[in-house]
């Protein structure tokens, strides 16, 4: 048996020793007080029904971030929360925060991919062999290096993982596999799938490629380069700087099928040999009998400003009322796109009026109570999600409250209520104290707490709770999950038929079988877990050992 698996087999068994050592804690529940279950049946339907109406109205066009329909939009949420007596938690005496956003965008006709073997140069085509990522950090940039193959590109000693482990690529540009070993853990599978580019660069590579398994579609340059021809973003800070960027980095490329299967002509395994080692969850690397060179021509350009919207409920503890549990829903959308079915408004009906009309009828409960709970509430309606999690990664990066008084996140988006709410999938609940505050509310409501049920889709990358665990915060973001009661419906397949033919298109409107009863229980569920949170005695912590938590956690602060 390899060293490696060992060292899996290893961890994966202490986990589960792990979880059965805690199953007791987590599953205590707390008493919900009486004002705490008055305020929750209280939750109106129509309520929800009437902020998706409005929030995904054609008149909004869409809410992308720098239109009037997005202003809107945001106007709509900040009225709502001075109506129920949040006060301006923004910059400057406002319910706003500015989002500073740098757009970048390859310019195909300026940029070039050569591939050099045997002396002999190659030229491939853009869109067809090849796509370019744009660099934030020099709008020209060449750069010619030998490709080294590291597998899946994934350096993770703590799973007993590492693909650079008998390798040198520094200077090196390196190409992997998209994803993850499947016998990762969800969430950590999630999270190195998406950190590769650091871990390149933290090896001293000067350039990524990455190419799809043969199995994997999702991610091919044919779906991807209508995208690529259009601008992505950053967010920027006060000295200029575009955030989320790797300078050492001067070249990120997708390959196609054919063109990844070229380069593994000759070398130490083929490419179907290397998928075969993928599939097991080895670890490889070698070097690839090729070089490359890359010219990537990006216009960049600070042309848009977002906008996050914050509300403030004061805390009534002296002292507590200084920490602050955060609830965000991201307030944007894809905006007017190519025409689908003679519609070209993207209404975001489900993605994601869904989440900021819960939040703010879970913010009335909360204005409703006779006495505010002992922590502050912040209710944050965020820009820039659909382009990359910027307006809360900003937000978490840029607090407008201190940030080491950021105790705990709710993250709603896309909570799928077509059916009633027999069960969830609270994503980040096994990652910290706030387990007991969920299983609470979900007991208490007679909601089934289910494990993920679509490890695959990585959604706990996937939303803006995410940017508040890499700033060491605890989060939870709760889904529907797939009991429907009805046994001739299959949860599962309506939700992944949903993604594969409403998400992301002008079908996500109004015109849509919701189930507001359903809406309404995740109203129930935000505002038990946020109040549970902010009445306790301690802030919500990671667990011991845990992965986000050793990554990310925050040192442990004296109490307030």
């Amino acid at each position: 048996m390899a060293i490696h698996q060992q060292r899996l087999i290893t961890y994966f068994f202490s986990l589960a020793l792990l979880a059965l050592g805690k199953t007791a804690v987590l599953g205590q529940t707390a008493t919900i007080p009486a004002e705490a279950q008055q305020a929750t049946s209280t939750v109106r339907p129509k309520a929800i029904e009437a902020h998706m109406r409005y929030l995904s109205d054609d008149k909004l066009e869409g809410r992308k971030p720098g239109t009037h329909g997005y202003e809107l939009a945001a106007q709509y949420v900040e009225g709502e929360l001075k109506k129920m007596g949040y006060k301006p938690a923004g910059e400057r005496g406002t319910y706003r925060q500015s989002v500073p956003l740098r757009s970048g965008q390859v310019d195909a006709r300026a940029s070039s991919v050569v591939l050099i073997r045997d002396g002999k140069e190659l030229h491939l085509n853009y869109g067809k062999n090849y796509i370019l990522n744009p660099n934030f950090d020099q709008p020209r940039s060449e750069v010619s290096a030998p490709i080294v193959f590291v597998g899946y590109g994934i350096s993770a000693p703590e799973l007993g993982y590492d693909d650079y482990a008998q390798i040198d690529v520094n200077g090196k540009i390196v190409a992997y596999f998209n994803g993850a070993p499947t016998v990762f853990p969800s969430n950590q599978r999630a999270y190195y799938g998406s950190a590769k580019a650091e871990i390149a660069a933290a090896h001293g590579a000067v350039g990524v490629i990455s190419f799809s398994l043969p199995t994997d579609v999702r991610a091919r340059v044919e779906a991807a380069a209508p995208r690529a021809r259009q601008a992505t973003y950053r967010w920027v800070d006060r000295l200029g700087k575009a955030q989320r960027t790797f300078p050492q980095i001067q070249a990120t490329v997708l390959l196609s099928d054919s063109t990844a299967r070229s380069l593994f002509a000759g070398t130490a395994k083929s490419f179907d040999e290397a998928v075969a080692v993928a599939h097991r969850s080895y670890p490889q690397a070698f070097p690839l009998n090729a070089s490359i060179r890359v010219k990537t021509q990006t216009s960049l350009n600070d042309d848009l400003v977002g906008q996050n919207v914050i509300g403030l409920l004061p805390g009534s503890d002296p002292v507590l009322k200084n920490e602050y549990v955060v609830y965000v829903s991201h307030l944007d959308h894809l905006g007017i796109g190519p025409p689908v079915k003679g519609d070209s408004i993207y209404n975001g009906a489900h993605d994601n009026a869904s989440g900021v009309a819960i939040n703010l009828e879970t913010a009335r409960l909360f204005a409703s109570l006779p006495k505010a709970p002992r922590r502050s509430i912040l209710f944050v309606g965020v820009t820039g999600e659909e382009m990359g999690l910027l307006g809360s990664d900003y937000f978490a990066s840029n607090p407008t409250v201190p940030a080491e008084k950021l105790v705990a996140n709710l993250c709603l988006d896309m909570p799928f209520f077509f059916h009633p709410l027999l069960d969830i999938v609270p994503y980040g609940v096994e990652h910290s104290s706030m387990a007991q505050a969920v299983r609470s509310a979900a007991g208490f409501l007679g909601v089934n707490v289910a494990p993920d049920p679509m490890p695959a889709q990585a959604v706990f990358m996937r939303s803006d709770h995410f940017s508040f665990v890499r700033q060491g915060i605890p989060a939870i973001y709760i889904k529907s999950g797939s009991e429907t009661g009805d046994p001739k419906i299959d949860g599962l397949k309506e939700n992944l038929d949903w993604r594969a033919n409403i998400y992301h298109s002008p079908q996500d409107d109004m015109n849509q079988p919701f189930d507001w009863n359903a809406a309404a229980k995740h109203v129930q569920l935000q505002f038990l877990i946020g109040y549970l949170t902010a009445q306790a005695d301690e802030r919500p912590i990671w667990n011991e050992g845990d992965f986000f938590g050793n990554r990310f956690g925050r040192p442990a602060t004296p109490k307030p």
